[in-house]
């Protein structure tokens, strides 16, 4: 019987489990969304949550209490600058998990968990890899163009 026996232990240790969950918040705190398996998603929400509390608090001892479980400084920073005031007239229900099919290898549900209001700047960030996407796309057809050109003067 799991009487009382609440939470993830996600198949690992104590200390890797604590890690791993550290990484994932410290991830979802810095890029605002993190592709994780359903389960681990599940067990990182409540402390994701519990971070951006913290940065709503935005005292000296909350950011200590930050800097003790995300693993950079960026992140705290992030945190407290950028993350926390997005929420100042939200009372929790910072985050969503999104399903998003299994993965091939081993049929694991998996699912995005991602900072609510946090589309704004997902979409530029994917913006702006389209763009320089397509600027390298067009570099590269240049030269393959000047080479292709120079090829064809040496063969004459």
């Amino acid at each position: 019987m799991r009487h009382r026996n609440g939470g993830f232990k996600l198949g690992r240790n104590t200390s890797h489990r604590r890690a791993l969950l550290r990484n994932l918040v410290t991830s979802i705190i810095l890029n605002d969304r993190c592709h994780t398996t359903i389960t681990k998603a599940k067990a990182t929400r409540p402390i994701v949550e519990k971070m951006i509390t913290l940065g709503k608090n935005g005292s000296v001892h909350a950011r200590r209490q930050a800097l003790a479980y995300l693993m950079t400084p960026e992140s705290v920073d992030r945190l407290f600058k950028i993350v926390a005031p997005r929420y100042a007239d939200r009372n929790g229900g910072y985050s969503r998990i999104v399903r998003t099919g299994v993965r091939k290898g081993d049929s694991s549900e998996m699912a995005f968990i991602e900072l609510l209001g946090a589309e704004q700047e997902l979409s530029d960030k994917a913006a702006k890899r389209e763009e320089a996407r397509n600027k390298r796309r067009e570099e590269l057809q240049k030269q393959l163009e000047e080479s292709n050109t120079a090829a064809g003067d040496d063969t004459k």
